[in-house]
This record gives C-alpha cells, sequence and structure tokens, in this order.
C-alpha cells in the first residue's frame, strides 16, 4: 500500500496532537549539535509556576513546551507568558498570515480570536483550551510558524533544504542526517504510530518532524530581529526539548542567542532534555492504536 504526501502529513499533525506517548512528545534522535546544547543544560525540577519563570527571566528566547491537549499545561504557558512579558510569541498552531491578522483587540476576544484562525477547522484541540495563552499574549507581537499543507506536500516533494532554499543551510537542513541517526528516528516513528505504518512513509514523517522544528527556529529567529526579545515560543514538548528541536536549529543560525525551554510533564513523565519541568495530573484519552486496528 503506498501513502500519499497529504497523507502524511495528515498523520504528523496526529503525531502532534498526541497518539502514543512517546508520539507527544514528537521523539527524534539527537545529533551531535544538539548532544552538545544538552550537555550544558541542568534541569530544575520546578513545583511552581514562579519557579519556572526564574529559570526562564533572562533568556532570550524562552521555549514553552505542552502536551496540546492539556488544560493545565495551558494555564502555566498564560501565566508565563503574563510574568515574562515577551515582545514577541511564536505560535507553533497558526501561518505567518494569520499572526498577521491578530490585533490586541482581537486577542482579547477569545471567540474572536478562534474566528479569525478558523481554528474549528484546524485539527488542533479545542480552542477553549488555549484562549487564556492568546489573550496574555496580545501586547506582544504576534508570529506564526505553522506550515500550510500545500506547502508541506510541495517540500516533501522537492525536499526541505528546497523548501528552506537560501535559508537551509543556515539552519543545518542542506544536509541529511547521519545515517544511524536516520535509522533511529524512523524506527522511533514507527513504534509511535503503533507499528502500523509502511516503511516507505517513515522518511517522510522524519522530513514532516525537521521541517516543523526548522520552520519554528526560522520564525523565532524573524521575531528576535524584528522585535529584539524576548520571544516566547508556544509549542509541542518534542519541539521544545533542547537535545532535539527548534533550539538545535536556532542555535546553528544565532550561536549567541540564550535559549531556555520549559517541559510540561504528566505525572513526572516526559521525554528529553530542558532547562525546567513542571508537572501537571494526565489527561484520560482512548487508545490510540484503536485508530489504526479500525482502519486495517
Amino acid at each position: 500500500m503506498r501513502i500519499s504526501a497529504a497523507a502524511v502529513l495528515t498523520i504528523g499533525l496526529a503525531t502532534s496532537i498526541g497518539l502514543t506517548s512517546a508520539a507527544r512528545a514528537e521523539a527524534t534522535a539527537p545529533g551531535l549539535q544538539a548532544q552538545r546544547l544538552a550537555q550544558t543544560v541542568v534541569q530544575t525540577v520546578a513545583q511552581t509556576v514562579a519557579q519556572v519563570a526564574d529559570v526562564l527571566a533572562g533568556a532570550d528566547v524562552s521555549i514553552l513546551g505542552e502536551v496540546h491537549d492539556n488544560k493545565r499545561h495551558h494555564q502555566v504557558q498564560a501565566e508565563l507568558v503574563a510574568a515574562l512579558q515577551p515582545r514577541a510569541v511564536v505560535w507553533e498552531m497558526i501561518t505567518q498570515e494569520q499572526a498577521e491578522a491578530l490585533t490586541p483587540q482581537i486577542l482579547q476576544n477569545p471567540a474572536e480570536t478562534a474566528r479569525v484562525l478558523e481554528w474549528e477547522a484546524s485539527g488542533w484541540p479545542d480552542f477553549t483550551l488555549y484562549a487564556p495563552v492568546f489573550k496574555r499574549a496580545a501586547r506582544a507581537m504576534q508570529f506564526g510558524a505553522l506550515v500550510p499543507r500545500a506547502q508541506s506536500k510541495e517540500a516533501l516533494r522537492l525536499g526541505v533544504a528546497n523548501h528552506f532554499g537560501a535559508q537551509a543551510q543556515q539552519f543545518g537542513l542542506d544536509q541529511p542526517l547521519p545515517v544511524a541517526e536516520q535509522a533511529t528516528r524512523e524506527a522511533e516513528q514507527m513504534a509511535n504510530h503503533c507499528n502500523a505504518l509502511p516503511d516507505h512513509v517513515l522518511p517522510m514523517l522524519v522530513d514532516v518532524q525537521r521541517l516543523r522544528d526548522a520552520s519554528l527556529a526560522a520564525a523565532a529567529k524573524r521575531a528576535l530581529e524584528q522585535t529584539g526579545g524576548p520571544v516566547v515560543v508556544i509549542t509541542g514538548n518534542g519541539h521544545a526539548r533542547l537535545d532535539r528541536g527548534l533550539a538545535v536549529y536556532l542555535q546553528r543560525a544565532l550561536p549567541d542567542v540564550v535559549i531556555r525551554a520549559l517541559g510540561q510533564m504528566e505525572e513526572g513523565a516526559i521525554q528529553g532534555q530542558f532547562d525546567v519541568v513542571l508537572s501537571a495530573p494526565t489527561v484520560q484519552r482512548p487508545d490510540p492504536c484503536l485508530g489504526f486496528a479500525k482502519s486495517d
């Protein structure tokens, strides 16, 4: 069975929103640069949002991770946006065009924000989860990092380096992953998707992950250049982790930038390396593998 690029993108979105626990972490294997970045980090286990804010204070870019459907994680993000007072906020969930349509007045009205963003048709969890974060971000400039489906399909067809063009080398997308790392990432994607995917899909899923990480990094770079920072990034834990994810791409492009990251756990469990982690109760979810079983 062959699966189209459009189907791969649908699978990739499901991964980012939440399949298995490993998929919610959007796991990929670290490269050498990611390992060096992670080795400089002493991870703090915070008990309060104030403690998290203390760790993140002074960073040029603060990455606020989440499990997308966990309400408490978004409440924490909203509190941190209020505490950090960023000049810019980068969103994994919206495009740059959508971000430019948001005004402080719109952001103060959750229903209007959801309408402008066409959130109901987006595939992301209910907007009520994200509404407090958008409202607290009203004074900041808004930046979107979501790659539209048509552009993602083109990037899969031509390659992620071609999608980024002149920026590919800047973010490290002009080089393929080491063979061992590519194999590890593909194996993790298979496990994340309940061992239910054909092998030929796995390299495309790895490319989708690289594309999203680099897109977030590019948006954060634009935000820094246009506002001077500080910048907050709202994204899933997998993109937020320091041993892989957007920090690796951004650090390559801007070696002197100070990046700090929050990973939000469920019942103390999380994958990856962060500057600080904070726990919340686990959201009850149906067995994600049932969806694959029904499609057989």
